[in-house]
């Protein structure tokens, strides 16, 4: 099995060497050490020191995120790797995702609804205050996809989708007002509904790769795997530089013990993440 050095972590992942031993010292990833004593990491370390650094820079602690992740590892049937689940920051809540399911590792607690956040509702009230203005100046299709946009930035779901969906009453081929209704519902986990405004977003614009992603990660979430997996190999024959569609795949092959092909697909995301680095 192939590993990773340090510094082979920084370049892929774009995370600072200091912090990678950090992770490490933590025993937030099971990596080991060489004869040289240098740190060597797996590509199921990879997978969780991103998902590690994420929920850091989403300014949840380093200590909770390792015990939150040390749950999540309890948690999973034995030989399970981290890498079929998606781990996220909700709020101030650490979420991990699987199909149909969503929980919190720190409690076990199932979630059948994700909640607002605090800011968000604190900043709800004067947005919907002025929403009444906005809607009697609203005129265009475009006006009604700046106040969803609005409504959406504040978590005001259901303002959101009333005027997405005016958006498209008024210009039924606006894509992505079509794409970000689709995400709302998926969001809500109403994977029908999101596929299926997904795949018209995509019929409208069989060139547009978001929508395309968007689909395989609506057939993942459904547990469709193979699906899954053919929608993100469409995806890259739209467009083959998106990083994300070739670290997914690569996930779901490891997840399938296919090693060469999640191999291949890594060292893409590789190269690819590398150069949206040097861009950034």
């Amino acid at each position: 099995m192939r590993t990773y050095s340090t510094r082979e972590v920084t370049e892929l992942l774009g995370i600072r060497s200091e912090r990678v031993r950090s992770y490490a010292r933590q025993g937030i990833v099971t990596s080991t050490r060489n004869a040289h004593g240098h740190y060597r990491f797996s590509f199921q370390d990879l997978v969780l020191l991103r998902t590690a650094n994420e929920l850091v820079e989403a300014k949840l602690g380093a200590h909770r995120v390792w015990r939150a992740l040390r749950a999540v590892r309890s948690q999973l049937p034995d030989g399970r790797p981290l890498s079929s689940v998606r781990v996220f920051a909700e709020a101030d809540r650490v979420i991990v995702r699987e199909r149909n399911t969503a929980w919190e590792p720190e409690s076990g607690q199932t979630i059948l609804n994700f909640t607002v956040d605090e800011i968000a509702e604190k900043v709800a009230p004067l947005v919907k205050a002025s929403a009444s203005l906005a809607r009697e100046q609203a005129n265009t299709s475009e006006e009604w996809f700046d106040l969803a946009l609005e409504f959406d930035q504040i978590d005001a779901k259901e303002d959101a989708q009333a005027a997405y969906r005016e958006a498209l009453f008024l210009d039924e081929y606006h894509i992505n007002a079509r794409i970000n209704l689709g995400r709302l519902f998926h969001n809500k986990r109403d994977h029908q509904q999101a596929e299926e405004l997904y795949r018209e977003a995509l019929k409208i614009d069989p060139a547009n790769s978001i929508a395309a992603f968007n689909i395989g990660v609506v057939l993942e979430d459904q547990g469709a795997t193979q699906e899954a997996m053919r929608a993100y190999h469409h995806t890259l024959s739209i467009d083959p530089t998106l990083p994300d569609v070739h670290y997914n795949l690569a996930r779901l092959y490891e997840y399938q013990g296919d090693k060469q092909a999640a191999l291949r697909h890594f060292s893409r995301f590789k190269a690819l993440n590398g150069q949206r680095n040097d861009n950034n």
